[in-house]
């Protein structure tokens, strides 16, 4: 199971269970073993049944460990007031809903409804998370390309002014309507904002990360909004409220300034 996929035993698939394995002793062994004496088997081998983690395998340790380096002096210039911190980034919220865990009767299927909208019915939100204020915004046009990238720092700049006796920098992923758009980084110089790039496939290394996740386990899960704009409403709602905070915000939405040495292990054995 560690060393091997199903698919090379003639099996099928990419991921071990029960089932398979009950298939690979009885052509192996010419034994058949219940499920029950299996899974004492695997508990006994040290082994548990357990939801697997995605690596992205195309991050580079070194550039992340050079990013989080680098992010130590920015904090402490943020800390004596020289430097602002802002994150950017983009989501899609749909207006169905997303199903997650819950308490239910046992033995009884947890039904939720669905209003079964189109999945085209979604907002496209770009966002920014005040790291130096304990703040959030939200705002949304069509679609995601350089274009609106440059009306929404428009947007930021009328909303957060930056400060000319400090300065204000942007952290964002290496999209391709970011930095890499020439358009979008005249604008941003314009408007005062300096902008740093996260190492690719990073987003744990993006808090703002965990503002989409937070909106989805508060509007989304469980819920079906009927018309598009009841969802809109309830994104800036949740935005005015947590907003209220701006110490719980920070908390929840807290960087690292360490990375996790056998997550960076994982990265380095691809």
């Amino acid at each position: 199971m560690k060393q091997t996929q199903p698919w090379e035993h003639q099996l099928p698939g990419y991921g071990w269970n029960l089932k398979k394995l009950q298939h690979w002793v009885e052509a192996k062994l010419e034994q058949r073993l219940s499920r029950t004496t299996l899974r004492t088997l695997l508990k006994q081998a040290g082994l548990s049944w357990k939801k697997s983690k995605k690596v992205l395998a195309k991050a580079k340790p070194e550039q992340r460990a050079e990013f989080v380096e680098h992010f130590q002096l920015y904090f402490e210039q943020l800390c004596q007031g020289k430097l602002r911190l802002i994150y950017l980034d983009e989501a899609h919220l749909h207006q169905d809903l997303a199903l997650g865990y819950g308490w239910a009767v046992v033995g009884q299927a947890d039904w939720v409804a669905s209003c079964c909208a189109a999945v085209k019915n979604r907002l496209e939100w770009y966002g920014a998370y005040d790291f130096s204020q304990g703040q959030c915004l939200i705002w949304h046009q069509q679609g995601c390309d350089s274009e609106t990238t440059v009306a929404f720092l428009h947007y930021l700049a009328l909303k957060w002014p930056p400060d000319p006796n400090q300065l204000t920098c942007i952290i964002w992923d290496g999209a391709a309507w970011h930095s890499k758009a020439a358009l979008v980084r005249q604008q941003a110089a314009k408007l005062g904002f300096s902008l740093i790039q996260l190492p690719a496939y990073s987003p744990d290394l993006n808090p703002i990360e965990g503002l989409w996740k937070w909106m989805r386990e508060e509007l989304t899960q469980h819920h079906c909004y009927k018309y598009l704009y009841q969802l809109e409403r309830a994104c800036f709602e949740f935005i005015e409220r947590i907003n209220r905070d701006p110490e719980a915000l920070i908390t929840r939405l807290w960087p690292k300034f360490d990375l996790d040495p056998v997550y960076e292990n994982v990265l380095f054995s691809f």
